[in-house]
């Protein structure tokens, strides 16, 4: 015999279900878990890696400057109710997936944010290291990038909110 949900509808289940904006606190969690395993990593295997270049880190700032473009395209028709299957307007699943790459985005970033944060904290540790001081800067970049990806794929997600409803009509 099996007993039945305790989760049915209209039980007073107050617990949201289905897709919710990306948290902060997540993404931070993501970045200081990859940071610590980064960390450990390149503690024990430093001697192995290639020397970084400087810009490592630059697709990080590309992405970032797509989805910032993305953003404004897609704010601009979301304030303007310009979204349907007409054409010129936002097409609804075209905005789910942006939506999509938006929160892949942030945790991308959260995750080069704790890579590089791990690698500069090491690097960071070794004084009068050539190799160190060389890669030095190429960290840097590269978590800055980190968090302008992480910071242009919450402004995107936040541009694609759905617009309020407008208020009722006085008088009707």
């Amino acid at each position: 015999m099996t007993s039945p949900d305790p989760r049915t509808p209209g039980q007073g289940d107050e617990e949201e279900t289905g897709l919710g904006p990306t948290r902060l606190r997540d993404l931070l969690l993501i970045a200081v878990v990859t940071g610590i395993a980064a960390w450990i990593l390149v503690r024990y295997n430093y001697s192995d890696f290639p020397p970084l270049p400087l810009l490592a880190g630059v697709v990080l700032y590309v992405l970032a400057a797509l989805e910032i473009v993305i953003a404004f395209v897609v704010r601009s028709r979301v304030e303007s109710h310009q979204i349907g299957q007409a054409r010129g307007q936002l097409h609804p699943l075209t905005a789910a997936r942006v939506l999509a790459l938006a929160k892949a985005s942030a945790i991308l970033g959260a995750i080069s944010v704790g890579v590089w944060a791990g690698l500069l904290t090491f690097l960071l540790g070794q004084q009068d290291v050539a190799a160190a001081d060389h890669d030095r800067p190429a960290a840097i970049v590269g978590l800055i990038g980190g968090v302008l990806l992480v910071g242009a794929a919450m402004w995107l997600e936040y541009c694609c909110r759905a617009p309020d409803d407008p208020p009722p009509v006085e008088g009707a």
